[in-house]
Parts: structure tokens; sequence; C-alpha cells
């Protein structure tokens, strides 16, 4: 069976400061794809009006023939400075920031469902490991609450991976899914090869075994490892860090052929040139 999943570029990681920088720097990467972020396009319609406005936003990309393959919500407050930091303030997690953040959530959906799209990713933050832990049914609960505010819209959201063990996934996304999110079948996972080498929880290939059945999509990123516990490792060019890839792409081929396929990258200067390099590994595994 020929394996040929769509290819696209998260917009974020070309760092555009208006759509039509974003579709500039999409066609210099090779592609006509993208994931979204939504945050500007929310925070254009609550300012009313901006380089980010929706329909500008959808007249650009259209014009362009980039399609947007899915969208991606941030939450308040979060602090990436070190995996402390993010332990404490990542995802639905915070009390202080779940209002705003709820309410942020039903914005950005409205505006999935006028650009059409049927998946949106975010991080829940840091799951506990113990289904006893009483944090672990708060996040849950919170996650479903977004879930269900998408699927009102017909839109299904996707957890980004990375923070926990892959074994402690499946058990928070059944207990995620609240009234209105089995409609779309959420929420599903986006698997990060490299977030599991970032945070430093785990091997990708084995981690996306456990997980195949609940991926919808893929970010295409690498990294290196810490040489000390407890912090951040090093995200990389793509085929430059320590992501087995051929036996990624094998498993991804075997268990995952419906996902997805979405460049990241979130370091470095040369953005446009390192998503290029992605671009030609991915396609040396793929057949597009």
């Amino acid at each position: 069976m020929t394996y040929s999943p769509r290819i696209a570029v998260c917009s974020w990681s070309l760092q555009p400061t208006t759509p039509e920088g974003l579709v500039s720097s999409v066609r210099a990467c090779g592609l006509t794809a993208v994931q979204l972020a939504l945050d500007p396009l929310r925070e254009a319609s609550e300012r009313g009006g901006g380089a980010w406005g929706l329909e500008r936003v959808k007249a650009v990309l259209a014009d362009a023939g980039i399609s947007v393959i899915s969208g991606m919500i941030g939450a308040v407050g979060e602090d990436y400075s070190t995996l402390s930091s993010i332990r404490q303030t990542g995802g639905v997690r915070p009390d202080r920031h779940w209002q705003q953040n709820i309410h942020n959530a039903r914005v950005s959906a409205a505006i999935a469902e006028r650009l059409g799209l049927s998946l949106v990713t975010f991080h829940a933050g840091f799951v506990p490991h113990d289904l006893g832990d009483e944090e672990f049914h708060v996040m849950s609960a919170r996650v479903a609450e977004v879930g269900d505010v998408f699927a009102e819209r017909g839109v299904a959201v996707a957890l980004e991976t990375g923070q926990e063990p892959a074994v402690v996934l499946p058990e928070f996304v059944e207990a995620s899914r609240g009234e209105g999110c089995a409609t779309v079948g959420s929420p599903w996972l986006n698997f990060d090869p490299a977030n599991m080498i970032l945070y430093g929880s785990g091997d990708p290939v084995e981690a996306v075994t456990r997980v195949a059945a609940l991926v919808k999509q893929v970010h295409i990123k690498d990294a290196v490892r810490s040489a000390r516990g407890g912090e951040w490792g090093t995200e990389v060019r793509v085929g430059t860090g320590a992501v087995d890839w051929a036996a990624f792409f094998a498993l991804l081929r075997e268990r995952c052929a419906g996902a997805d396929l979405v460049i990241e990258r979130e370091a470095g200067t040369s953005r446009v040139e390192d998503v290029r390099a992605a671009v030609d590994l991915v396609r040396s595994f793929v057949g597009v």
C-alpha cells in the first residue's frame, strides 16, 4: 500500500508577522500546507481587526493555494524557561488561568469552524502518572470541556505529547472524552518524537507503539538529550538528533498511515532552511 500522508509546516515555526509573510515562507519551504496558530487570529478578533484578521487570512492563503490542515492553540501563562517552570505553568493545569483558557478555546473553536478545520491541537500540560491523583481528574475534566467546546463546532482536538511517558496517555485520553467529544472521536494525540527526548520522558519509537491507535497528527522535529537529569534537551535540525527516523517512519507506515506529518522547528535562526531539510528527509521515507 502506498504511504502518502499530507506534509505541512507549523506556521509559528516560520515566525511570520503577516499572512503574506507566511505565504512567502511556506513557498520557500517547498510546501503548500500549514498547521495554523489560531491565537493571532483570536487576538485580532478580540481587538476588532489587525493583520491576522480571519477573513484576510482566509483570502491570502486561499489565493496562494495554501491549505490549512489543522490549527493550534496555546495556553495562558506558560513558562518554558525550565522543565520545572513548565511543569507548573503548562496547559490547562493552573487554576488561575483556567477561566481565561476555556474562554480562549470558545473563541478559537468558532474560528476553527469558519476555517473549515477538522482538528486543533494543544498542550494539556503535565499529566500526573498516578490515576488516583486528584490533579489527574481535574486535568482530564478540563480537557474534556475543551474537547466539548470544539466538538460543538464539529472540530476534534489532539493533545501534544512528550511531557509524560506514553504509558500514561491511553488512560488520560479515555478519561478526557466528554459528552460532545464522542461525536468527533477526540481527544486524539499529536505525537511529537522530539518532545520525548527534550523532556526526557522516553524513547519515541517505543512510545509510538503504545499510542499508535490514538495518533491523528505527527510533528516532525528532532532533538538530543540533556546530559543532566531535570534539564531540557536541545532541539536540532531534523536528521541530526536522536530520533531514529527509519524505525519511526516504519512504524508510522504500519500503524499510523492516516496521520498527517507537520514539520515543527522552534529553535535556530535558519528556519526555512531547516524546514526544507526536514521536507527532504520526510520525502525520502514517504511516497510524496
